[in-house]
């Protein structure tokens, strides 16, 4: 047996262990393998595949003794296909064991993974599902990518053009790094595999969306809508409308039913109406008038039982998505005499992710999900004028609109009713002064309305620009070096601060 200096930088490429899925781009592959003088291993159609290329190939089935069984499912558990895989080819007694039992030696291992998440989406059985999970195959990629000091692992087809080109370049050879850098990959295809297997398991579904945020993007949504809504009517939702329902769910739940019944209008995943009232028809109403424009093909969500009445005025207005608890059945049916609307029950408080992610740069952000929402006893009044009790309730509204919009943001609401918000602004000053344009365009009295702000006033213009246009009251987080600047304007000019010490930033 020849022994090989590991040492070196570069491991030369002699025998490679090739069974896949995906054979796509195989092909070039094999020849420069070939080219190489490199002992092909393989089984079933990958070596078909090989064979009729014109490349000699040796069955694994020849050296483990043992034919392919359980109609296929078992092909390459053996211990004469790992050994070759996991041997550490320093140690006397590995290698000594590799000759006694007469196990080759793969420098290079190819295999990728049954098509499990194609066939969940495709809407396979639940027997075609179960015969996709790969065993063989995850167990081959991670004795490899373990193995790494000796052996390379190509765990995916978008891996064979780069494994080829860094082959080529190093002339049938692979450094350390190299195959380090495939190991990673390799493990992150059987982390993902597992994950969807473990999701399906528990109910996850994956649905392929028309496209993504713009028709050029593909989408999917992984999870189980069936479990939280009731469709009762409509096209599929797509990626856009799924942000959308994110946004309007996430706000209703702000809001206690004990209070009333609330409607939320949303367009872009920040809210253009909100308003709470005795009933839902008359929150529907008071809505609506925040913004009649924005919520032309917005998503509509509520915590109350649609009625024929309210359901007879959300008729008259072009939407996407409606969502509500339930509905009266005459309502029902008047809602569904558009077929493209999207109508949903929702099914129940149901649970939610207590953390989220997202992928920016070379990795993800996870963060704890903002589950704070500060009421009137979290409220510290830090000025002279004491907020009233209509207040109060004013600046609690206002504070659950401002936490779950996009920052910078600017909240004004009145008698349980938004008037107006400044939205994703790049200054606090510029998203209030968009908040009071708004307001008056569409004919909302300021004054003795309310301000919210989702983070600090780092200089007191803001209050000076509230008091100016009626504003009376504020709710902020606090924690600016200048908060003492913002509180002594309101004590000169009868305005009432509290703060809460919790800011909500959202981007």
């Amino acid at each position: 047996m020849e022994w090989v200096n590991f040492a070196a930088v570069n491991h030369p490429i002699k025998s490679a262990l090739i069974s896949v899925f995906y054979k796509d781009g195989l092909d070039a592959v094999v020849q420069s393998l070939h080219k190489h003088g490199v002992t092909l291993y393989s089984t079933g159609g990958t070596r078909a595949f090989i064979e009729n290329l014109g490349i000699p190939c040796v069955a694994v089935e020849d050296i483990t003794g043992y034919p392919s069984i359980l109609g296929g499912r078992v092909k390459t558990l053996h211990p004469k296909v790992f050994g070759g895989i996991l041997a550490r080819r320093e140690l006397d007694q590995d290698m000594q064991e590799i000759a006694q039992y007469e196990i080759p030696l793969y420098d290079l291992v190819m295999v990728d993974l049954y098509p499990f998440d194609e066939t969940v989406a495709n809407g396979g059985t639940e027997q075609e599902i179960i015969e996709k999970i790969d065993i063989g195959g995850v167990s081959l990629i991670r004795a490899a990518a373990k193995n790494h000091a000796y052996t390379t692992i190509i765990a995916h087809k978008d891996f064979y053009k780069p494994f080829l080109q860094q082959y080529e370049a190093g002339n049938g050879a692979l450094s350390l790094e190299q195959r380090k850098s495939f190991a990673a990959k390799a493990f992150a295809v059987t982390a993902q595999y597992d994950g969807s297997i473990g999701a399906w398991f528990a109910g996850e579904k994956t649905y392929s969306l028309r496209y993504g945020e713009n028709p050029h993007q593909k989408g999917i949504f992984k999870g189980n809508l069936e479990a939280i809504f009731k469709k009762h009517q409509g096209k599929e939702l797509s990626y856009n409308n799924l942000l959308d329902v994110e946004s309007a769910v996430s706000l209703i739940r702000e809001f206690d039913t004990k209070a009333g019944a609330t409607f939320v209008i949303i367009k872009h995943n920040n809210a253009c109406g909100v308003a709470t009232r005795s009933t839902v028809h008359q929150a529907w109403t008071d809505a609506l008038a925040c913004d009649p424009v924005s919520a032309f093909g917005g998503i509509l969500a509520t915590n109350a039982t649609i009625d024929l009445a309210t359901a007879q005025e959300i008729n008259n207005l072009f939407f996407e998505v409606l969502l509500a608890p339930s509905y009266d059945a005459d309502a029902i049916t008047l809602l569904q005499s558009k077929p493209n609307r999207i109508i949903i029950e929702t099914l129940g408080d149901w649970p939610v992710a207590t953390t989220q992610r997202r992928t920016i740069l070379n990795g993800e952000l996870i963060q704890d999900r903002d589950s704070s929402m500060e009421g009137r006893e979290n409220m510290q009044c830090v000025t002279s004028v004491q907020p009233s009790e209509e207040q109060l309730a004013d600046l609690e509204f206002a504070l659950k609109i401002a936490k779950q919009t996009k920052s910078n943001t600017i909240v004004l609401a009145k008698n349980q009713q938004l008037l107006a918000s400044g939205t994703g602004q790049t200054s606090r000053v510029d998203a209030l002064q968009q908040a009071i344009e708004k307001a008056n365009r569409f004919g909302f009295e300021l004054q003795g309305a309310v301000m919210a702000s989702d983070a600090f006033f780092p200089f007191p213009d803001c209050v000076e620009i509230a008091d100016k246009s009626g504003i009376q009251a504020v709710v902020q987080p606090g924690g600016s070096i200048k908060d003492q600047a913002s509180v002594d304007y309101c004590n000169n000019n009868d305005m009432a601060m509290v703060i809460t010490g919790v800011r909500h930033f959202k981007h």
